[in-house]
């Protein structure tokens, strides 16, 4: 699709015909006056009204009680969206019957519609698909004193922190893959793998005998880019646009043992990146509290460009509200860090993962990231023993994921009657809202701290 975040649309007076879509649905602007907006479903809503504050109303298509991930309309939504001033959405085939609607403004329409896709920018920090597990990074050997002399020199691989994707590697002198652009004021970690002769990977970090560390080559630009260090890792970050060159470093004990001198990496420092989802992508970002400050930006930067007159208002208020969600961030990690174990069992689709990267713990799904799919008897074998490897007493469920008229899904009724867990809690990925919270004023902060983190504590042993 040629959309961008901001792009802008023209609106005719002629009807539309949506292949996918049919019906009506009422308009959500009390006054009619096509000041509002929409947002593709409830953590986009949330979030845009959380910007947006008492300058713009947003309407959330998803009924109460549904899911937003999977969901498709059965009403003709373009001619409504088409009369408000933005739709907040996400460009990714997860969320298809957005991208027709886009698609079909874009064609049909004449006149001014916002459209901003909460993925621009993220393609850095996406999970592909399938997990990436056979590009995650290995993990070290612990039980092995590494020589200096037995670590090779002739290669080394090295990664995108963000996505964990490798870039690349080092070959004898000269390398194969690069770093991707830095934008301004934004950093890209980049981390390192070094094995020995016998194929172990060595440990890095500020405790460990190793470090990986760079600096800015002889002769190169100095005020472009910074380089942060952390021992297992650095950090490039972007001061102003332009190019400069950067040397990488094994170091042991703080000497450098071995660098990349024979041939500096180019770096470019841009303005901003491009590109959002890709096809094969894991579109969940909005379940991490740290991509989600990403997100919010986004937002405030496309209500401003379709009303600059109260940019600073929506800047504003997409800070304290970003406050909210580094709060989030910190309750997340002092969960894990107090955890006793770091497996638990969900019953629900793969709708974690990006807050099981972040936060280091993980959750056993019976299916993966696609809302229908439908899990089997193996697949609630498998999760029996996992409960049982791990001595789990509760189990997590999605409630977006049960029938209409039970509490849980059927599968989680099943592992506590055939399992040793004795108790089940919900989890939910902030794609929806029930009756229950939306009465109760919750969004997407409320769930995390009301829900999720009590539920996430009693499944992973947190323990007062």
């Amino acid at each position: 699709m040629d959309f961008t975040r901001r792009s802008v649309l023209t609106t005719g007076a002629g009807a539309v015909t949506l292949g996918t879509l049919a019906g009506c649905l009422s308009d959500p602007l009390e006054s009619g006056s096509g000041e509002g907006g929409y947002a593709a479903f409830f953590a986009l809503w949330d979030w845009a009204n959380q910007v947006a504050g008492d300058e713009i109303e947003f309407e959330n298509p998803v009924d109460t009680g549904e899911m937003g991930h999977g969901w498709e309309p059965d009403g003709n939504l373009a001619p409504e969206i088409a009369s408000s001033k933005v739709f907040v959405y996400l460009d990714t085939p997860e969320f298809a019957w957005a991208q027709d609607v886009v698609a079909d403004l874009e064609r049909d329409y004449e006149g001014e519609v916002e459209v901003i896709d909460g993925l621009e920018g993220m393609g850095p920090y996406l999970i592909p698909f399938d997990g990436g597990e056979d590009d995650a990074l290995p993990e070290p050997d612990h039980d092995h004193e590494f020589d200096p002399d037995d670590v090779s020199r002739d290669r080394f691989d090295f990664y995108d922190l963000r996505s964990n994707d490798q870039l690349g590697y080092w070959h004898i002198d000269h390398w194969h893959g690069g770093v991707p652009d830095v934008p301004v004021d934004d950093s890209v970690p980049i981390g390192a793998v070094f094995r020995d002769n016998r194929e172990r990977v060595v440990p890095l970090g500020p405790n460990e005998a190793f470090q990986f560390d760079a600096r800015l080559a002889a002769g190169a630009p100095d005020d472009v880019l910074e380089i942060e260090s952390h021992g297992d890792s650095v950090s490039l970050i972007g001061h102003e646009t332009g190019a400069t060159e950067i040397v990488f470093e094994l170091r042991h004990e703080n000497e450098v043992v071995y660098d990349t001198d024979a041939a500096p990496m180019s770096i470019d420092v841009v303005e901003e990146v491009d590109g959002g989802a890709g096809e094969f992508h894991d579109p969940h970002t909005w379940v991490d509290p740290v991509l989600a400050q990403r997100m919010v930006d986004t937002i405030a930067d496309g209500l401003a460009d379709v009303d600059p007159d109260n940019a600073d208002v929506y800047a504003a208020n997409a800070e304290d509200y970003k406050n909210r969600l580094a709060d989030i961030d910190r309750q997340f990690e002092e969960l894990t860090e107090n955890a006793e174990r770091d497996v638990a069992v969900f019953v629900a689709h793969d709708s974690f993962q990006y807050v099981e990267r972040r936060y280091d713990f993980e959750l056993h799904t019976p299916v993966g990231i696609t809302p229908d799919a439908a899990e089997s008897l193996d697949d609630v074998a498998d999760m029996i023993d996992v409960v049982e490897e791990h001595d789990i007493d509760t189990i997590l469920y999605d409630p977006f994921e049960a029938p209409d008229d039970e509490q849980m899904p059927s599968a989680a009724r099943m592992l506590l009657e055939n399992s040793p867990a004795t108790n089940a809690e919900p989890l939910t990925p902030a794609e929806g809202t029930t009756h229950e919270w939306a009465d109760q004023g919750w969004g997407w902060v409320e769930q995390m701290e009301e829900v999720n983190i009590p539920s996430l504590e009693k499944a992973l042993g947190v323990h007062e």
